[in-house]
């Protein structure tokens, strides 16, 4: 381990968690408390899909616009704070962005030194000897390997005030930036992954203080909930961690909501990346003060011996019709839609057809769409007379179908839609190159293979499960009432993260919400692999489906293509949960209810 910078922490916040992301949120970050690094994620799947067709039609773009907009006013309070600023906003042209970024420097009179990081693009960097013929090569728009942080790491270290990149890891965001400030080098394992967790907490922005939370009423009496402010993280030279966020912004940093984005599109408990593989199941997070996380413990092993590979390509065109079923019989309506359309779909033979019921209706309603349900047509294939065909054979039985026929939009141009897919590349393929800010390019080399002791190969982790809850008597009620969850994408793979709220209630959960348990409650996860990942320090379990999102985001597999959703629905599930479990939480309300009580009382004391 090398002796520690002469800043011992390193301050590194996020103003970005997508492409589209708040606009103003630079600015925030900028002026709302002290940092050192500002970064920046811009990128997804569907993002390079879409920076894809961009470059199609302009070979000079390729990158996020936003960013540059940004700028316009970021770089000159980047420049007074002394804050460097490093993004993935290059995306298929990172240094395509750090020549507008030079440009918009001297057209706004503020020095600034860019680098940027390329080779990720396998297409444009040109393809590795041997895989230009490789299945995923064919007919790809875009193919980009997930670069590591050194890189990042070689342009801080040669004094560039702003670094952009391609497709890094998210989490390379934030290692890159703490390499180059404490001297860390590819053995320092355990503070690399220290740094990859700190990386992925910060990555997503504000749902790491409070945004898309399961429990966001229990913060509504303390913090804004309106508008959360984006996360930093203070990064010690041991990898150890403090997730915060600047004072008075809205939001919360909570063991929970940093429980919360640590599970969000992660697998098992060991999490690759090009440099480290990060132990989740050794993460400790702890209260540290009000908005304030530590987060310590975690053990680094060797990384994995490929680069993982993003391939999108186009997939076809999509067509979709929403028939409006309402009031009675609408089982049979549906049927009657279905049958009429058996004869135009078997002529056309579309390359997937997919229908979907979805019972929104009820009984007796008193408001017309309660009373109604949506039958969803999709229909895809390369040709688009295809799908045309298909929705004027739709619109045609407007005046022939069930009483009350109307669809909720009329049928409109098909839609372009991608698939993603995941390949694997040896790290001495790539070409990864550190552009420094006074024109040399350096080649990055990869960290040496290595096995033994710290290698990721050695089977699955050994987890010691809690004591079951003692039998008792039982309640139906909603899961979510004792644990919450996040889920996501990751290819056409959906993650669901659970965590449960106290340890009695993580004492039940172990042991009740096994995989065929999770079946029953999520029941389209039938016909797919489902495995089940135990993290007993954060008290959490996390669900890999596979395949639930078909060929990823882009192809819009189903009504939540990034199955953000997911977790949510499996909240919503009624299970028998333990009495003991719902009165101690229904103590705990009470006691937070008194405690609210009495401050309330105290400030009123102190107004009168």
């Amino acid at each position: 381990m090398p002796e520690p910078a002469s800043v011992p922490v390193l301050r590194v916040g996020n103003a970005s968690g997508f492409y589209g992301d708040r606009f103003d949120a630079l600015r925030e970050m900028l002026t709302g408390g002290p940092l050192d690094v500002l970064t920046g994620d811009y990128l997804s799947e569907l993002t390079m899909l879409i920076l894809g067709r961009d470059r199609l039609k302009d070979p000079g773009a390729g990158y996020a616009r936003t960013f540059l907009g940004q700028l316009e006013e970021g770089l000159g309070l980047a420049a007074d704070h002394g804050v460097k600023l490093v993004a993935n906003a290059g995306g298929l042209n990172p240094a395509g962005l750090a020549e507008r970024i030079a440009e918009l420097a001297d057209r706004v009179g503020v020095p600034a030194r860019v680098g940027y990081v390329t080779g990720d693009d396998l297409l444009t960097d040109g393809l590795p000897e041997g895989l230009a013929d490789a299945p995923w090569a064919k007919g790809a728009l875009t193919a980009n390997a997930y670069l590591g942080g050194a890189g990042i790491a070689e342009c801080l270290r040669a004094g560039a005030d702003i670094v952009v990149t391609g497709r890094v890891t998210d989490a390379a965001l934030v290692t890159g930036p703490a390499m180059a400030h404490f001297g860390w080098t590819d053995a320092d394992l355990d503070p690399l992954a220290g740094a990859v967790v700190a990386g992925h907490i910060l990555e997503c922005g504000t749902q790491a203080t409070g945004g898309n939370y399961s429990f966001f009423q229990d913060v509504l009496g303390e913090h804004d909930p309106l508008r959360p402010g984006f996360p930093l993280a203070e990064i010690h030279a041991d990898g150890s961690a403090v997730i915060t966020k600047h004072p008075g912004t809205g939001g919360a940093v909570t063991v929970g909501t940093v429980t919360a984005q640590l599970l969000y599109e992660t697998a098992g408990a060991r999490y690759p990346g090009p440099e480290v593989t990060a132990r989740l199941d050794t993460v400790r997070l702890t209260a540290d003060g009000p908005d304030r996380v530590r987060v310590d413990g975690v053990r680094g092993e060797y990384p994995p011996p490929t680069l993982k590979v993003g391939v999108t390509r186009a997939g076809g065109h999509r067509y979709e019709v929403t028939f409006v079923l309402t009031g009675l019989d609408v089982e049979a309506k549906a049927r009657l839609v279905r049958a009429q359309l058996d004869g135009v779909l078997a002529a056309r033979h579309p390359a997937e057809v997919r229908w979907t019921l979805a019972r929104t209706d009820r009984a007796d309603a008193p408001v017309q769409e309660e009373a109604s349900a949506l039958l969803r047509l999709v229909v895809r294939d390369r040709d688009p007379e295809v799908g045309r065909a298909v929705q004027a054979a739709c619109v045609e039985l407007a005046l022939a179908s069930y009483p009350g026929f109307h669809i909720a939009a009329p049928p409109g141009k098909g839609t372009p839609y991608g698939v993603f897919e995941a390949a694997y590349v040896a790290p001495e393929a790539v070409r990864h190159v550190a552009g420094l800010p006074d024109g040399t390019r350096v080649p990055v080399l990869p960290p040496p293979a290595r096995t033994g002791g710290r290698g990721a190969a050695m089977g699955r982790p050994a987890v010691l499960l809690p004591d079951p809850l003692p039998a008792g008597p039982t309640r139906r009620a909603p899961l979510g009432l004792i644990a919450g969850a996040r889920s996501g994408d990751k290819g056409g793979s959906a993650n669901i993260g659970v965590w449960a709220r106290g340890e009695g209630a993580w004492r039940w959960l172990a042991h009740e919400l096994t995989v065929p348990r999770l079946r029953q409650l999520l029941p389209e996860t039938a016909g797919f692999v489902v495995e089940r990942h135990v993290l007993p320090n954060l008290r959490a379990l996390n669900f890999v489906v596979h395949g639930l999102l078909g060929e990823g985001v882009a192809s819009q597999a189903r009504f939540d293509p990034q199955a953000k959703a997911v977790g949510e629905w499996l909240r919503s599930r009624h299970v028998d949960l333990p009495e003991a479990l719902l009165r101690e939480l229904r103590e705990t309300r009470e006691l937070s209810e008194l405690r609210e009580t009495r401050e309330l009382s105290e400030l009123r004391e102190d107004v009168l």
